[in-house]
């Protein structure tokens, strides 16, 4: 299999973020696999380079701190390798923020907002230089409209859609492509702290399609990706005048919350 480069992947240790390594492995790419559990992500490491004949390199780092951030960045500018950068490392916080940690508030924005900027940062002279490679940003459907109870994780994903969008304006011509992925709700351990019984099964889709509709769409040069019909159809709502928005977000949370939406 020739080799396409390397991929650093951040949040690799479990849901999108391995299923993005285990499909670009399966691509030739050699792996950069950075999170904050080493034993997880070696196992997963060991497992893709003999299944696959790629490299694959365990990078330990909590990207909550600007330390760690700026060491993985870099290990990026250093090696100066990179032909693709997915951002993936996330969390979400729920619970009102007038009585929140705002410190674990200012934490999520360091992991999902800082650390996207700085390791992008470091990645994009790079590959401008050699007018080849690929950014993708994993933000959430929950970019594109306000939720209660999730305030910060929603402006988070925000601006992760529009940071986007304003770099692909300016990478134009260059040869370097950058996507914004919007999932919904997705069966991974991101909700494993939470109770989700009260969101329909309907609503829930697997990380599987939702990496291989991305890198498809990547390679068609889409830059903002709303995967699968699931999501698609909530989109529509998400579309609307914010006086409409309202009344039905908050109807809908109500009606989640009512059948076990929220945290333990």
């Amino acid at each position: 299999m020739a080799g396409e480069g390397t991929a650093l992947i951040t949040g690799a240790s479990s849901g999108i973020g391995k299923t993005f390594a285990c499909y670009l492995a399966k691509k030739g790419y050699d792996l950069i696999l950075v999170a904050r559990r080493r034993e997880l992500l070696q196992s997963i490491a060991d497992e893709l380079s003999s299944a696959h004949g790629v490299k694959a390199e365990v990078l330990k780092a909590d990207l909550s701190s600007e330390e760690e951030a700026i060491g993985v960045a870099q290990r990026i500018e250093a090696e100066n390798i990179l032909t693709m950068l997915v951002n993936n490392a996330g969390y979400g916080i729920w619970g009102d923020f007038a009585t929140s940690d705002i410190e674990s508030q200012i934490d999520n924005v360091r992991v999902h907002d800082l650390a996207t900027m700085r390791l992008t940062r470091a990645a994009l002279p790079g590959m401008i230089e050699r007018h080849h490679g690929a950014v993708i940003n994993v933000s959430s459907l929950a970019g594109l409209t306000p939720q209660p109870r999730a305030s910060v994780y929603c402006a988070g994903k925000a601006f992760l859609i529009l940071f986007t969008e304003a770099i692909h304006l300016e990478l134009e011509g260059t040869g370097v492509h950058v996507q914004v992925l919007c999932p919904g709700f997705t069966h991974t351990g991101f909700h494993a702290e939470m109770k989700t019984s009260g969101i329909p099964a309907w609503m829930w889709t697997d990380p599987d399609p939702v990496v291989k509709e991305s890198l498809l769409a990547l390679e068609r040069g889409k830059v903002v990706v709303v995967p699968g019909w699931r999501n698609k159809y909530q989109l529509v709502s998400c579309r609307l005048p914010r006086f409409l928005q309202y009344p039905m977000i908050r109807n809908t949370f109500e009606s989640f919350e009512k059948k076990g939406w929220g945290t333990g």
